[in-house]
């Protein structure tokens, strides 16, 4: 998923703007009595949402909210005080807020805001908004061109909201560098290895010329029903703006990363080999898992898994009529249908492994998504550092959720995961989950939209069991597809907690890979090193799924229902494990309740 707000990369902290008091002549008779504890709950779930709005502006596109659709993050470090400062205000005011007496839904919003703004400014104080970029999508320099995909273009106001995007970004080019040069001075940046994966990005966007560049692409866009006079007009300006203004900050950027940052990156891959490395990466364990796990559990509970899957593996490969997993995987690793004829097999593929899973959604849930979704290749200036992935869709359905996929080099593109893949980011996975969230009634809109990395990732990976449960994967080799998923996952366990924690080296982490599921992907084992503890979230999230869904048929018996479980755990919105976990228990306690 992309585009999710910036402080889960950057360490900059979102909060609402502090209400102003307001002076008054003379004191009153009586003191006014203090706002209710509902009151103050909304109030500060409305700030904090028009502030993340606000600071978030190409994510607030994203969701469909399009007042600031004319601005870019200010990513400057000046700025970073002002956000300091107005994070410690709202998080103040959260946790003023007395909890007895609220309701549920009022509970819960001011739990999340507590840790979220808690999370953000000990973000700012570890300082990771001084390492802005890396060759992951999530880097500035490869989010800005998505505005071109996920902006509107339907009004002459809207194209000239973009063209004034466009203008801005030398500015941002110019702040990112500055941000960058400060990590140098404390020490905090990506290993040059990664750093030089990206000069050639920033190339991708400096050669394309004219109406070829990415950020060029919403020329072809304009509506037919426009007056030809706007049509030439918001034509020429938007090449005009690319061509002498965007390619030269790209090619500014390009030249510092070249020149200037690469050669001072990091020589060890882990975070630990950076100032206050141990507590960095036990931050980010925690948030990205939203357990207390240590790194070491989280390696031996890696360590279990894989064994495990392994095993299922080879029961698989016996069932097949093979002796043993490598007999079985030398015959399907063998077949020509293996790897993809064209880019546009892919697409179909997983056209197809939705559209037979979408008629099947009601055995499973009582709550369904409104918003469509569609399948569309990965944007071509991103797409061979890319993962396949889910671009949601607004809240009011005018734009359908997306899911991105990887077409990139399709002969030697391996198919057997893409049936899994289409459920972890389709249905019932990623636009499931967050559809759902936005469709949801009295769900304030500041957490429809959050990314609680364990609770979003864990759910779409349980989501690829499900077509299972449904029975699909017939074929024996697209079932070891699913099982080949799962150990990916729980291979990530093992190789994020070892390069982190355990002072891997890269390539202990691919020999390691090498081991259980070769080769080793270059891109994945890259982006575990860039975005520590982010990989974490699949395995540990989905384990806590099947957990609650264990604890809720042993205790529930013949009244467990499938369908209420999963919307259950749908139907408040994204929260952190230990929240689900609590939420699921009162449930559990209802039933048996009657």
């Amino acid at each position: 998923m992309n585009l999710v707000p910036r402080w889960e990369f950057l360490g900059v902290a979102l909060s609402a703007l502090l209400v102003a008091t307001v002076a008054i002549a003379a004191a009153p008779a009586t003191k006014p009595a203090d706002p209710p504890a509902h009151e103050l709950v909304r109030k500060l779930a409305d700030d904090y949402w028009a502030f993340f709005l606000r600071e978030n502006p190409e994510t607030a596109t994203l969701l469909g909210e399009y007042k600031y659709n004319a601005s870019l993050t200010d990513y400057s470090l000046a700025h970073v005080d002002v956000l300091r400062s107005e994070t410690a205000a709202l998080l103040a005011r959260a946790e003023a807020i007395d909890a007895q007496g609220l309701s549920p839904v009022d509970r819960l919003d001011r739990q999340l805001l507590v840790r979220n703004l808690a999370d953000q400014l000990e973000a700012i104080r570890l300082r990771n908004y001084e390492m802005p970029i890396s060759q992951m999508g999530d880097s500035v320099h490869l989010r800005l061109p998505q505005l071109a995909t996920i902006a509107p273009f339907d009004s002459v106001a809207h194209f000239e909201d973009y063209i004034a995007r466009l203008e801005a970004i030398p500015t941002v080019i110019d702040q990112v560098i500055e941000g960058s040069r400060a990590g140098l001075k404390d020490g905090l940046v990506q290993p040059r290895f990664l750093l030089e994966k990206t000069v050639a990005q920033c190339t991708a966007v400096i050669d394309a010329a004219g109406p070829a560049n990415p950020f060029a692409a919403p020329v072809e866009r304009i509506p037919e029903s426009m007056p030809a006079a706007d049509r030439k007009r918001l034509r020429e300006s938007i090449i005009a703006v690319v061509d002498q203004k965007v390619r030269p900050a790209y090619s500014r950027l390009r030249t510092f990363i070249a020149e200037e940052y690469a050669p001072r990156g990091r020589i060890e891959p882990g975070i630990w080999s950076l100032p206050d490395g141990e507590a960095r990466y036990r931050f980010a364990i925690r948030t990205q898992t939203t357990t207390t796990m240590s790194a070491e559990q989280i390696h031996e509970l890696g360590l279990a898994q894989v064994a495990e899957l392994e095993k299922q593996i080879t029961a698989l490969a016996r069932s097949a009529g093979y002796p043993d997993r490598a007999s079985f995987e030398k015959a399907v690793y063998s077949s020509p249908s293996l790897h993809a004829t064209s880019r546009q097999q892919i697409l179909d593929n997983f056209r197809r492994y939705i559209g037979q899973m979408e008629p099947k959604l009601p055995e499973l849930f009582g709550l369904l998504p409104k918003n469509r979704l569609i399948v569309t290749s990965v944007p071509a200036y991103m797409e061979k550092e890319s993962t396949t992935q889910y671009i949601p869709g607004t809240p009011d359905g005018s734009r359908p959720g997306q899911v991105w996929v990887v077409t990139y080099d399709y002969a030697t593109h391996d198919v057997l995961d893409d049936e899994a893949t289409a459920y972890h980011e389709g249905v019932p996975g990623h636009h499931m989950q967050i559809s759902i969230a936005m469709e949801l009634p009295g769900l304030h809109p500041f957490h429809r939209t959050l990314y609680d990395n364990a609770y979003v990732e864990g759910w779409a990976l349980y989501a690829e069991r499900l077509g299972k449960e449904v029975g699909f994967y017939q074929d024996p080799a697209s079932d070891l597809g699913r099982l080949r998923s799962e150990l990916y996952r729980a291979l990530r366990l093992v190789a994020d907690t070892g390069v982190h924690a355990k002072h891997w080296t890269r390539q202990q982490m691919v020999d390691y890979w090498n081991l259980h599921l070769a080769p080793a992907s270059d891109a994945e084992m890259d982006r575990y090193i860039a975005w520590p503890g982010q990989a974490l979230g699949y395995k540990v999230g989905q384990l806590k799924i099947l957990e609650l869904r264990e604890r809720a048929k042993t205790e529930l018996g013949p009244r467990f229902d499938i369908k209420a479980f999963h919307d259950e755990i749908l139907g408040a919105g994204p929260m952190p494990l230990d929240l689900l976990d609590a939420r699921i228990s009162d449930w559990i306690a209802r039933v048996k309740g009657g």
